[in-house]
């Protein structure tokens, strides 16, 4: 299916990767282990597998938790010599990481064309607050949905939906935009349309057809919606 933007009349965001860059956590590594970039690629991966596992196994926790525990099987499995107080040192700085370039000239845009801009997040309420904050995004979002409010992550289409009768939309109007593939495919399984920021030129995932749309740009995104 194309992107169809004439059925859009609210828009979605992903936190981790499509607002805020993740990727930067790995300079609080980088001061306290010899070798950040796998122990970094560890951490999300595994943060993103505990989530989709709990989802399946009724073992649901706040995403900060899930993500220390990440952190700390990704800091054992690479034999880092980190304390307790350390690792949670790293973990604090989901609380600020890098905002993209493109992202408040972006939504501001979005939403000076007419259309109501939320984020949807695996992120828990606290991680939520401190995201918009540092993003200087709150005066440009109605709210954020967060999937402590189901005790769902995504992929699965109940936070979806949940999000869809938060913002009062019908499911079928919001257009939910990611960098992340699975959240993608998440969205669009759920009835919403499925927009993927691609920033860095990665391959799209080989199974279960294309996104609607895929931008560089949040900016990319509101000339499409213009």
């Amino acid at each position: 299916m194309s992107f169809d933007p004439d059925r859009v009349s609210t828009v979605t965001f992903d936190s981790y990767s499509t607002l805020v860059d993740v990727d930067a956590a790995e300079q609080a590594l980088r001061e306290r282990v010899e070798d950040p970039e796998p122990v970094s690629r560890v951490w999300r991966a595994r943060s993103l597998e505990y989530t989709m596992v709990a989802n399946h196994i009724d073992a649901y926790q706040p995403f900060y938790e899930m993500n220390r525990d990440a952190l700390q099987y990704a800091l054992d499995a690479h034999d880092a010599d980190v304390s307790t107080e350390e690792r949670d040192e790293i973990l604090s700085v989901y609380h600020e990481l890098d905002v993209f370039p493109d992202v408040r000239e972006g939504i501001e845009r979005i939403r000076e064309a007419g259309y109501d801009c939320y984020v949807v997040s695996n992120g828990d309420p606290e991680m939520l607050d401190s995201m918009v904050e540092h993003a200087d995004i709150g005066d440009l979002l109605e709210d954020t949905i967060s999937a402590d409010e189901v005790e769902t992550f995504k992929p699965s289409k109940e936070l979806y939906r949940h999000a869809a009768a938060r913002t009062g939309t019908p499911i079928d109007e919001i257009a939910h935009v990611a960098a992340l593939w699975l959240d993608v495919q998440g969205a669009m399984h759920a009835g919403m349309q499925g927009v993927r920021v691609d920033r860095k030129g990665d391959p799209w995932e080989p199974f279960d057809g294309e996104p609607d749309l895929t931008v560089e740009t949040l900016n990319d995104l509101a000339d499409d919606l213009a």
